[in-house]
């Protein structure tokens, strides 16, 4: 059995709060399909109430979260018109250690994003 397991969280770098009710669903990544397997939405530390992926499904291979931006931005009142700049916000990365801890979170405003392996 692994150790290693995927968190994220979301930080509004506009507002410079955590972003609480973003939703996030992970997908692992095979060739061109993807298989759903996760879902979860960020409380008020802008984090999810436990990792996304635990260690009891934890493995290597590629993954994608997917960020459900639009609808936080729309419910903040930055939005902007229509069609937003940032809706849906797929992040593909690689996983290749089963035993570490990986951490992919999202900085987020109205018309950028970044990411990073965190700790």
């Amino acid at each position: 059995m692994t150790s290693g397991f995927l968190t994220t969280h979301v930080l509004d770098t506009a507002k410079g709060l955590p972003a609480a009710g973003v939703e996030i669903v992970l997908y692992r990544v095979t060739g061109d399909s993807r298989e759903k397997i996760a879902r979860a939405v960020t409380n008020e530390d802008g984090r999810t109430d436990a990792p996304i992926l635990p260690a009891e499904q934890f493995e290597t291979g590629t993954y994608e979260l997917v960020f459900h931006a639009g609808d936080y931005l729309r419910r903040t009142g930055q939005a902007g018109d229509a069609p937003l700049f940032l809706d849906l916000i797929p992040l593909r990365f690689g996983i290749s250690d089963a035993d570490s801890h990986y951490h992919v979170p999202l900085l987020l405003s109205p018309f950028s994003y970044s990411t990073y392996r965190g700790s």
